[in-house]
């Protein structure tokens, strides 16, 4: 079946200024890449529509939502606005700003319908992933919340169980807040610690609360963790966390800024883990969710090296598209000029030869320990999930 992406320039409107670090030209990158090594057609991409009012009451509330509308309209100073955390240096206020989120919180609604619907195996919207976004309040460049708002929608509508996954170098604590009660969606962040990363939360005993205790996972990524810890973890985690709960769809975000290039975090992946993390979500979504699978953007800071290619990677592995051998020439012709780096030559980059990090043994072995926390603090799964009989983990 046929893989979509939902995609408009309109996109490019959530702009928060041109010194902010959130900058709408990756999109642009990403999506010209893709053009020139012919990996996308027109038939492929779906236009999205914004988000209603009524949709985005199901996550947000409704002084926030007003406080949005009034700061992008700009007819008059809105007092107060750093209560619902814009007007920050995160967030700072831009023209228009509520139409630009609900835009992307649109497409991501979109996306869904598309997959549900059976219009689409998969669905992509690189615009989204704006899983800082809390029910009042902005937060880490994040508006709207459009993961949590389309599954919301999902419930309502399809009465579905969800699983979140992200691996974003932030921890997806939007997301996990608005659903931390719910046994009905699963969310699972593998992220840097957060004692060292905004937003400063993830930690493996954050496990949900009431009827949604033991359905949220956290796995706090020691600094400088390296592709085989990483993969080796996720692993580990995810097709048992998955076989036990038996989603009805997957969503994804795909934040890239645990790249080692990346100067906001302090992770050491390369290419390789942003080429195999959407193979293992591709197949855990056949697997366990019938083929059913939401795939969203999020950070990346290194709008040049790393998050043209490294998007690229995944939406070739949704559309099932073999991937050229080299970047093509046309794009590095017309972005080479303006880039302050040099662009990559090749999709995985050229980076795979650099010599490895120290104390790489020791983040490892930090990286196993965190494992088994999660997996003894979850231990009391068997009694969350009735499928899972011996326990989440297989005992």
């Amino acid at each position: 079946m046929n893989s979509l992406c939902v995609f408009t320039e309109d996109f490019f409107n959530y702009r928060f200024g041109p010194e902010h670090p959130f900058n709408p030209l990756r999109l642009q990158l990403w999506l010209e890449l893709l053009q020139d090594a012919g990996l996308l057609e027109k038939h492929q991409m779906v236009h999205p529509r914004p988000a209603t009012m009524a949709e985005l009451l199901a996550v947000h509330s409704e002084d926030y939502l007003r406080a949005v509308q009034q700061a992008g309209a700009g007819v008059e100073p809105v007092p107060g606005l750093e209560r619902y955390g814009l007007g920050t240096d995160d967030n700072p206020v831009f023209p228009h700003m509520h139409e630009a989120a609900a835009l992307i919180t649109g497409a991501t609604l979109v996306a869904a319908e598309l997959v549900m619907e059976g219009k689409a195996e998969h669905a992509l919207n690189m615009a989204g992933g704006l899983h800082h976004a809390h029910r009042g309040r902005a937060s880490g460049f994040c508006i709207y919340n459009d993961a949590a708002v389309a599954i919301a929608w999902l419930q309502r509508r399809y009465g579905i169980r969800v699983a979140y996954i992200d691996t974003d170098a932030h921890h997806g604590d939007g997301v996990q807040a608005i659903f931390y009660d719910d046994p009905d969606v699963l969310t699972i962040s593998f992220h840097e610690d957060g004692r060292y990363l905004f937003p400063g939360t993830g930690s493996v005993g954050e496990m949900g609360k009431g009827d949604g205790l033991g359905y949220c996972l956290n796995f706090p990524l020691e600094p400088f963790t390296e592709d085989d810890s990483l993969l080796e973890v996720m692993d580990a985690v995810l097709p048992q966390v998955l076989r036990a709960f038996r989603p009805d769809l997957i969503i994804s975000q795909h934040g890239c800024d645990g790249h080692r290039l990346d100067p906001l975090t302090h992770l050491a992946l390369t290419g390789r883990s942003y080429r195999e993390i959407p193979r293992l979500v591709h197949r855990l979504a056949h697997q366990f969710a019938g083929g059913r699978w939401v795939a969203l953007g999020g950070g990346g800071y290194d709008i040049w090296r790393v998050v043209p290619v490294a998007w690229a990677m995944l939406w070739a592995e949704m559309a099932d598209r073999q991937l050229p051998s080299s970047i093509p020439q046309r794009w590095l012709n017309r972005w080479q000029s303006r880039s302050p780096e040099k662009l990559p030559l090749v999709f995985t980059g050229n980076i795979e030869e650099d010599p490895p990090i120290p104390r790489r043994a020791e983040i490892s072995d930090k990286n196993t320990a965190t494992l088994n926390r999660l997996c003894q603090n979850h231990l009391l799964m068997y009694t969350v999930f009735p499928a899972a009989r011996g326990g989440l983990w297989g005992y």
